[in-house]
C-alpha cells in the first residue's frame, strides 16, 4: 500500500490570539503560517460593547479549540497580541476542551523611547 493516513497522530498547530479594546481575533495556523481556521466575537453574532467582553473571547477561542480537535491539533502553541481583556479568557477556553498547551508566547509590541515630545514654547 502507498500512503495511509494514520487518524491517531497528533498534530502541533499554533494559535494567533489579537485582542483589541474592541474585538478579539484568534486563528489556527500550522506551524509553517498556513491559516486553517478563524474566528471573531463579531462573527460569533456579538455586537457592539459586549464583543470586547472576556465572555465573547472565550467563546471564541471554545469554537477554534473545536476546530483544533476536528483537524486532530491535540498540541498548539499560543501567541497573544495586543492590549485587550480576552488574553486569559481565551486561554482558559482553550483548556477547557482538553487540548495541551505546549508554549505561550506574548507578542504585544512595547514602546521603548515614546514619541518625540512637543517643542519648547517660546515667548
Amino acid at each position: 500500500m502507498a500512503f495511509m493516513k494514520n487518524t491517531n497522530v497528533s498534530l502541533t498547530g499554533v494559535v494567533h490570539v489579537h485582542t483589541t479594546l474592541n474585538n478579539t481575533i484568534i486563528s489556527l495556523t500550522t506551524l509553517e503560517g498556513d491559516v486553517l481556521a478563524w474566528a471573531s466575537s463579531g462573527s460569533l453574532g456579538f455586537k457592539g460593547s459586549r464583543r470586547s467582553t472576556s465572555y465573547a473571547a472565550q467563546a471564541v477561542a471554545e469554537k477554534i479549540g473545536k476546530e483544533c480537535l476536528n483537524k486532530n491539533f491535540d498540541l498548539i502553541h499560543v501567541r497573544f497580541k495586543g492590549l485587550g481583556y480576552g488574553k486569559e479568557s481565551s486561554l482558559r477556553g482553550l483548556q477547557t476542551l482538553g487540548i495541551r498547551i505546549i508554549k505561550i508566547e506574548d507578542k504585544t509590541r512595547m514602546p521603548f523611547n515614546g514619541c518625540r515630545p512637543p517643542k519648547r514654547r517660546r515667548v
